[in-house]
């Protein structure tokens, strides 16, 4: 494959893009399947998964995180779908524990299944004994009824379950994300932030994106993580900015008045800088390398493992998708959905 030339410098630390960005960070989609049906996500039942046989296997997505690997990226997060939901899925850590260069692996879940377990050990047990140090988890409200509503699915005791393991377990981090939706999130943000606090968990709070829909963004769905501050101030004063303390992702955190607690907030729709510093790329499940979550670009990647490429043919693949990486996402356009989220990987 023919690439463009652009101007990339491959140095030591990793690949830079025409925009500065420092490449060090691969989010990996391991299934399009979830057992939840969060209407952000995934609106609509959706019956039709991808074919197994479209989907990589845990050799090739090892064998791309160690071209990646070569090439600087340092940190890993395993997506879905949900990806506990994937047969023999501590298999797969164990994998990328053992790759050069790889010092940081996380994984994305909405929690249900990291209580459940065989022989008295958990899956967040089992996670944590091969080498994953960060769990981010969605939970986007603590009622159970609004829980039911939101997921299609009444997992909250679950979601509490897992939450319970992940602490046992002894994860380094583990963080909420609670995405924003007006005419819910207004009655949701004071308990989540309370329940946070007694956990001791990092809570982010996450504006809507139109990853799956466009009609999400509607007047009627939509509330600015501003609002959701403010609605904190209300309660407990002044919010004081953090800027030197940083997570993997485009977060912007705060300390909480009165309280030993920061929170984070992801404003892809409403922070005119929230592409400024993004150091990352996406594979999705069926094996198609994406530049950016907010733009179409995906460049194919299982054709040519399949077919035989060289380590050498996949990095100058890498190295092309990184040569068009946008300055930033397209959401605040006219961007029209070309897949659902759950197909790209959270």
């Amino acid at each position: 494959m023919k690439w463009k030339r652009k101007r990339i410098r491959a140095i030591r630390a990793g690949v830079e893009d025409t925009f500065g960005h420092r490449i060090s960070y691969l989010r990996i989609s391991v299934t399009d399947r979830c057992n939840e049906r969060c209407a952000y996500c995934m609106p609509g039942e959706l019956r039709e998964w991808l074919p197994r046989e479209e989907v990589l296997s845990f050799e090739e997505i090892g064998r791309v995180v160690g071209v990646a690997a070569a090439l600087g990226v340092r940190k890993v997060r395993v997506t879905g779908g949900e990806p506990l939901t994937r047969r023999e899925i501590p298999r797969l850590f164990e994998m990328l524990a053992e790759i050069p260069g790889i010092e940081e692996i996380g994984v994305s879940t909405n929690g249900t299944l990291l209580g459940q377990g065989t022989n008295g050990v958990t899956m967040a047990r089992a996670l944590r004994a091969r080498g994953v140090r960060s769990v981010n988890i969605s939970l986007d409200t603590l009622d159970r009824a609004d829980y039911a509503a939101v997921t299609g699915r009444d997992y909250l005791p679950r979601v509490r379950e897992g939450i319970d393991a992940a602490q046992a377990a002894g994860f380094e981090s583990i963080r909420l994300n609670a995405v924003l939706v007006r005419g819910r999130s207004e009655k949701t943000i004071l308990p989540l932030l309370d329940f946070a606090l007694e956990r001791r968990l990092l809570l982010r709070f996450i504006e809507l994106m139109p990853v799956s829909d466009r009609d999400v963004l509607s007047e009627e769905n939509f509330f600015p993580v501003r609002a959701a501050m403010r609605r904190i101030e209300e309660e407990h004063g002044a919010l004081m900015p953090e800027p030197g303390f940083r997570t993997n992702g485009p977060a912007s955190y705060y300390q909480v008045a009165g309280r030993d607690q920061r929170v984070g907030f992801i404003g892809a729709m409403t922070d005119f800088h929230f592409c400024e510093s993004c150091d990352k790329l996406r594979l999705t499940c069926d094996g198609k390398l994406r530049p950016c979550l907010g733009s179409h670009l995906e460049f194919d990647l299982r054709g040519p493992l399949r077919d035989g490429a060289t380590d050498g043919d996949l990095r100058e693949i890498f190295r092309g998708v990184v040569a068009r990486k946008p300055k930033e996402h397209d959401f605040r356009g006219a961007y029209e959905p070309g897949r659902r989220m759950v197909a790209i990987g959270g």
